[in-house]
């Protein structure tokens, strides 16, 4: 369970992928398996204390000068799962993206455009060398974006209500084969039953990042920051794999009134979260 530190922690939630160590080549392979023993393993709070060190700066640092080579790590069944951080790559691609979250004069206040020029090159040059890369890890604020419930199922779900020492937490994490599979049925059931949209799209999305990485891996779903914007009570009542396992269930059979019954304690879970990004 994660410690309670001053840091300041972003409303961030996480989708990852841990891969078995016989996913990467040597030297990598040697690297991580090095690296799963070391008792100084950083934590995810250690990766967000450097993100935000970069940005004290002035100018601040939109993305890191070099590639992290730290990861999260987990055993299961005897088998050592490895997810590395790829800071910079993400750096890179959340920086395309802020334009969709902060009005121009706001985003040129925060990173000035010639940072994020120079940034967008060095990016573009990078890819050249480096075509098939991707993250390890998705992220998303103030939500968890409901295609992600879709991989998992609600007996997967992990929840500790925290105390004065430990902060609380809520995760997924299921065998890459079950997600997999559940996004497949979540887009035949989607798609007999609604017409082509941003969840549909959301989830086949998802779908092609996932059949990017190694068969036995594992994928997890991290509430992260995001348990310190909700009440105890409402964390800990959340099931929203279930509900949405639920509607897309009720999809399935015609049940269009369950369906929508389930989408509805969905939106009236999440919107209160919502609202929380634009208050004071």
């Amino acid at each position: 369970m994660p410690k309670v530190t001053s840091v300041i922690v972003p409303y961030t939630t996480y989708l990852r992928v841990y891969e078995p160590l016989a996913a990467f080549p040597e030297p990598e392979r040697d690297h991580w398996a090095r690296y799963a023993h070391r008792p100084d393993r950083p934590s995810y709070q250690d990766e967000l204390r450097r993100a935000l060190t970069d940005l004290v700066p002035t100018p601040p640092v939109p993305v890191p000068v070099h590639e992290s080579d730290d990861a999260f790590v987990l055993e299961s069944d005897g088998v050592v799962h490895v997810c590395p951080w790829r800071t910079r790559l993400r750096g890179w691609q959340a920086l395309g993206e802020l334009a969709e979250d902060f009005p121009p004069p706001v985003l040129d206040a925060l990173l000035p455009p010639v940072l994020r020029r120079q940034a967008a090159q060095d990016y573009e040059r990078w890819l050249t060398d480096h075509p098939d890369a991707r993250p390890w890890i998705r992220t998303a604020t103030w939500q968890v974006p409901i295609n992600w419930f879709v991989l998992f199922a609600d007996e997967e779900r992990e929840y500790a209500k925290g105390s004065a020492d430990e902060a609380p937490f809520l995760r997924y994490r299921t065998p890459m084969v079950q997600a997999r599979r559940r996004v497949a049925r979540g887009l035949r059931a989607l798609r007999d039953a609604v017409e082509e949209g941003p969840l549909i799209d959301g989830l086949v999305d998802v779908g092609r990042w996932l059949e990017e990485f190694h068969p036995r891996s594992l994928v997890e779903l991290n509430y992260g920051g995001l348990v310190h914007a909700l009440p105890a009570g409402a964390l800990e009542d959340d099931h929203s794999a279930a509900d949405v396992a639920e509607g897309i269930a009720a999809l399935r059979r015609g049940d269009d009134e369950g369906a929508g019954a389930a989408y509805g304690r969905l939106v009236d879970r999440w919107r209160s979260v919502r609202d929380l990004r634009s208050a004071n």
